[in-house]
């Protein structure tokens, strides 16, 4: 099947609930969830354990099935798509970046940024787009060494390379910096606005952590299954977005660490 093109919101969530449990014993992960991400964007969500913020990434990325409401990407809906449908768009059209970062030790790192290619069925130079991406995150120098060889910054900045190689719509990050030091985190987050500012990429990542939130352009909050708030950075320093942030924390009821 052939996805539509065309400029718009990149990513649209409208109503979105997802119910666990059976009749009269049911837990409300998300309820009524709405808001659209756009072209371009940085958009970084943060919420307490349970609040539901992981179970809205899953609707997003097609692991899970909402209850109800609708997400669209690219205008596409993808609650509606068969199960074939369903597969062929999540390889197509989204990039996965995991807190531990999912690499096949049995290939080196230039095999395993090829590997997004050869699994979404890419022709040409596949070579020359794997090298041209190593370029651009800084990690030429480790193409062929393994991920057992590398350290897990270094890590990370591969599975960056995997998932943007192929040029999906969305990239989709699950506490990316979960199992790095300070300075490891701060160097992805700063190749996730590599990404974002030269190449357009439109991330949303979840993230427990002020300080990684505050390289995004905007950040949600969610809380018992509801979005509670939402901050913009506009033309302020990360700095004074990073005090805002945690001001929205405090709100929420303190440290997000546990998250």
């Amino acid at each position: 099947m052939k996805f539509k093109e065309g400029k718009m919101d990149i990513l649209s969530v409208t109503n979105l609930s997802k119910n666990y449990g059976f009749a009269g014993n049911t837990t409300k992960a998300l309820d009524d969830v709405s808001f659209h991400v756009k072209e371009k964007e940085f958009v970084a969500i943060m919420g307490a354990s349970g609040s539901g913020k992981t179970t809205l990434l899953n609707c997003i990325s097609t692991i899970d099935t909402p209850t109800g409401g609708n997400v669209l990407v690219e205008g596409v809906d993808i609650t509606k798509l068969s199960r074939k449908d369903v597969a062929h768009f999540r390889r197509e059209k989204l990039g996965f970046i995991f807190q531990d970062f999912n690499l096949l030790d049995s290939l080196n790192c230039e095999e395993n940024i090829a590997l997004a290619l050869s699994i979404s069925r890419e022709g040409g130079d596949v070579r020359g787009k794997v090298n041209e991406m190593a370029k651009l995150l800084n990690v030429e120098a480790i193409l062929n060494k393994f991920p057992y060889q590398i350290s897990g910054g270094e890590k990370q900045r591969i599975a960056c390379a995997r998932a943007m190689v192929k040029n999906p719509s969305l990239i989709l990050a699950d506490e990316p910096t979960g199992a790095l030091d300070s300075r490891s985190s701060r160097i992805l987050m700063e190749t996730f606005q590599t990404l974002n500012q030269k190449l357009g990429a439109v991330i949303f990542m979840v993230t427990h952590d002020a300080n990684m939130a505050s390289f995004a352009n905007r950040v949600l909050f969610i809380k018992d299954g509801k979005l509670f708030n939402e901050i913009y950075r506009g033309e302020g320093t990360q700095r004074v977005f990073y005090e805002r942030i945690l001001e929205v924390i405090g709100f929420l009821g303190g440290d997000l660490h546990d998250a």
